[in-house]
């Protein structure tokens, strides 16, 4: 048996885990076991790994500090080698991290820790089994953000629910979301017409909002709340599209994401001092 595994040609994987020890540990065991293994310490890096090697599995925690998880890793694996043999282990086998595993299309969930010899067998079965998979269905960043607007809004609205500091001024849903489809749509808009960063573009959504928004009583900092929120709603809808997602434009997506937000919170700001000017003009005629 062991002349036969010695006969068969080394696999490459990758170990990604945020764990010295852990990477450390299976490193040395699974090079025993004649694979050829390099470890990376967080997202980035692998993900830098992945772009530059063609790697045969990739073994990666789900959860790590800074950017990103191991369902970004996996995801990205998927995007630039299909054929890789994709596993996620976890200490924390909660169900929905499972299905979202499954649904991000990770070949196996591993509850850690997992005896050396099993997880060896495991990875060898999946190799050998291994008869191909239907290509992703990969979209733009405009196409999954236009899907998925009227989520992206419930979520948006959700969290400012939370912020003390905008529900002190009372708003009823309508209201307080009047304003964002109109701007998800300058933004679809957007990124499928580029146009260089910092490029100005007037959004007439964005000069009615600040004015709306001077009337109900807001001040500048909720305005540039509400913002933060926004980008961290637009990128949570892209967190649960990650299957999906064309790597190949996701950066410069992003950057033009940030770019178009940022624009039309200064429109909006704008808008909302002249009205404050105004008002503050027509109280010293009167």
């Amino acid at each position: 048996m062991s002349a036969a595994i010695d006969s068969l040609p080394a696999q490459k994987l990758l170990i990604v885990d945020d764990n010295e020890l852990v990477r450390l540990t299976l490193s040395e065991a699974l090079a025993v076991n004649h694979f050829v293994v390099t470890t990376a310490s967080n997202v980035s890096e692998a993900l830098h790994l992945i772009d530059q090697e063609v790697f045969d599995v990739l073994l990666c925690d789900l959860h790590m500090p800074g950017a990103g998880d191991g369902f970004t890793v996996i995801s990205a694996m998927r995007h630039t080698n299909p054929r890789a043999i994709t596993l996620v282990f976890t200490a924390f086998p909660a169900l929905k991290e499972a299905m979202n595993a499954i649904l991000l299309q990770a070949d196996e969930v591993i509850v850690k820790p997992m005896p050396v010899p099993e997880l060896v067998t495991l990875i060898r079965d999946k190799l050998r089994n291994f008869k191909g998979r239907k290509p992703a269905n990969i979209e733009r960043v405009a196409a999954i953000l236009e899907r998925d607007s009227a989520l992206t809004v419930v979520n948006w609205l959700a969290r400012v629910k939370r912020e003390p500091e905008l529900t002190i001024v009372a708003l009823n849903d309508k209201e307080r979301t009047g304003h964002l489809p109109r701007l998800l749509e300058a933004l679809v808009e957007r990124l499928r017409v580029p146009r260089d960063l910092g490029t100005k573009a007037v959004s007439d959504a964005a000069v009615l909002h600040g004015g709306i928004r001077k009337k109900q009583g807001y001040s500048v900092p909720m305005l540039v709340e509400e913002s933060r929120i926004l980008q961290v709603s637009i990128f949570e809808t892209l967190q649960r599209n990650l299957a999906s997602v064309d790597f190949s434009l996701l950066l410069l997506d992003v950057m033009t994401i940030a770019d178009e937000v940022d624009s039309q919170l200064k429109q909006t700001i704008t808008a909302f001092m002249k009205s404050d000017g105004m008002e503050q003009k027509g109280e010293a005629v009167a």
